[in-house]
């Protein structure tokens, strides 16, 4: 599972130009579902977006979490993180979940988030329009893979 992470001041999602998520200070989570994917990867980004200090504290350093700062967080699902490009320029999703596999594991993360969280999400597999002030920038990229 791959999750790119950017701490956002606010963000938003649209679907046909109806905004169906948004939050202010927090993450917007660009999340993708592998084929090989298990709750076992779902439950390792969990516990990294709970975890993940990159906000500010009062000397300047990054040093405090989404629930020290009352951050939100904006779920977007993303089967694009899993392109591939290495024999050609247009990209193969080959290693992406198709969505009877990716949408109980995005479910999940989604659940499992809110429990501590304010969430929100787009529409899985929708056309969707995300807009964001990203706040530094700063982004971060989390993958279950790395570490298994």
């Amino acid at each position: 599972m791959r999750a790119v992470i950017q701490r956002v001041k606010e963000a938003s999602v649209s679907v046909d130009g109806v905004r169906v998520g948004a939050i202010g200070r927090g993450f917007l989570v660009l999340l993708g579902v592998h084929e090989s994917d298990e709750s076992k990867d779902a439950d390792y980004v969990i516990k990294k977006i709970s975890g993940l200090r990159v906000f500010e504290d009062e000397a300047g350093k990054m040093n405090l979490g989404l629930s020290e700062v009352g951050g939100e967080l904006l779920i977007v699902s993303q089967f694009t993180l899993y392109g591939d490009v290495r024999h050609g320029n247009r990209p193969a999703f080959i290693e992406a979940a198709q969505p009877d596999k990716a949408i109980p594991l995005y479910e999940y993360t989604v659940k499992r988030l809110s429990e501590s969280f304010t969430v929100q999400t787009g529409v899985f597999g929708a056309e969707m329009q995300v807009g964001l002030i990203n706040d530094g920038p700063v982004t971060i990229l989390i993958d279950s893979k790395k570490l298994f």
